[in-house]
């Protein structure tokens, strides 16, 4: 079959962060499209089958509104633009895709939804008083609740910042931690102190949890509370038994926002053990300002490799349910 051979244009001043730092976008979408880009005099030209073709030239402009837009392209936008291309997913504007920026971290970098299912997971957030965030690891559910709880603290919409998660053991068994209780809790919640210290900086976050304006603990704490005025996340939710979840629900109170997170496929919970964070999402999924948010392997953002990991094990964990549902209907 003879090669299909189509001209594009890309203006001069768009090329360096399209094509990106030695090239590696644009080989990257040769490498997964199967295709060839030939630059000569100026003109950018894509060879292959001309369906490859046609596909390369969509992801080559959507590149190109992004870059237009203001934004620095990565290798996390040109994959996460190939994805939506090649699952043939209609009507998307991945120019779009990036919503307005949270907040800056202490280095001044913008945090901003990089995909559209984060756009509309920080939407939801915006729009809801509670929200569930559920997806697999690397899609930005914590990092970017966080952004918006420290936001609306900044802004006086909230009085302070809750977060907290279940002190459950992820798959290992730790052994005895020394110290007092805040030294045995530290480390089940270390990822949300890593966020806050890259959102917030480390100074801020000291003095403003030494005012008590800021929390960070473990879920068996919030029993007995109410929570009026405050942004409250609870990570890891999959980790929680349905009664947990119950009185994490009925702690909400008054002018209080409450975002949820977590990843149905890493329970760590004793085998047989029912996950509060399915029970729930069953229960109270057509109760009005309660909104339910699923992010995919095309919403991760960290390495691309990240991205194939998941992919690879959602492949297994469906053969392995489909080979249970064989086995029991024999």
């Amino acid at each position: 079959m003879e090669d299909f051979t189509l001209n594009i244009d890309i203006p001069a001043d768009h090329i360096d962060n399209i094509f990106g730092q030695f090239d590696k976008n644009i080989k990257a979408i040769e490498k997964g499209m199967s295709i060839s880009f030939i630059m000569r005099d100026d003109a950018l030209k894509i060879v292959g089958e001309r369906n490859h073709v046609e596909h390369a030239a969509i992801i080559m402009d959507e590149l190109l509104s992004l870059s237009k837009g203001g934004n620095i392209i990565t290798i996390q936008d040109v994959n996460y633009v190939m994805s939506l291309e090649q699952e043939k997913i209609e009507n998307h504007e991945t120019s779009e895709a990036r919503g307005e920026i949270i907040c800056h971290t202490t280095t001044g970098k913008p945090v901003a939804p990089k995909t559209l299912g984060q756009k509309k997971y920080v939407d939801a957030i915006s729009n809801n008083m509670i929200v569930f965030g559920v997806g697999p690891a690397g899609t930005g559910k914590t990092y970017l609740a966080m952004a918006k709880a420290i936001t609306a603290f900044k802004n006086e919409e909230v009085s302070r910042i809750i977060l907290t998660r279940p002190a459950i053991e992820a798959g290992e068994k730790l052994g005895f931690l020394p110290g007092d209780l805040q030294s045995k809790v530290d480390p089940y919640l270390r990822p949300l102190y890593d966020a806050l210290y890259q959102i917030m900086g480390a100074e801020s976050f000291q003095r403003n949890m030494e005012k008590g304006l800021i929390e960070v603990a473990p879920l068996a704490y919030m029993r007995g509370r109410t929570l009026d005025n405050a942004f409250i996340i609870l990570d890891e939710a999959q980790n929680t038994t349905p009664a947990q979840m119950k009185m994490f629900l009925t702690r909400i109170g008054f002018g209080s926002k409450a975002v949820i997170t977590g990843d149905k496929t890493q329970v760590d919970l004793p085998k047989g053990a029912r996950s509060g964070l399915d029970d729930a999402m069953k229960i109270l999924k057509n109760i009005d300002d309660i909104k339910v948010c699923e992010l995919k392997s095309a919403d991760v953002v960290r390495h691309p490799l990240v991205q194939k990991i998941v992919n690879a094990y959602e492949v297994a964990e469906k053969k392995a349910e489909n080979k249970s549902r064989r086995t029991k209907t024999k």
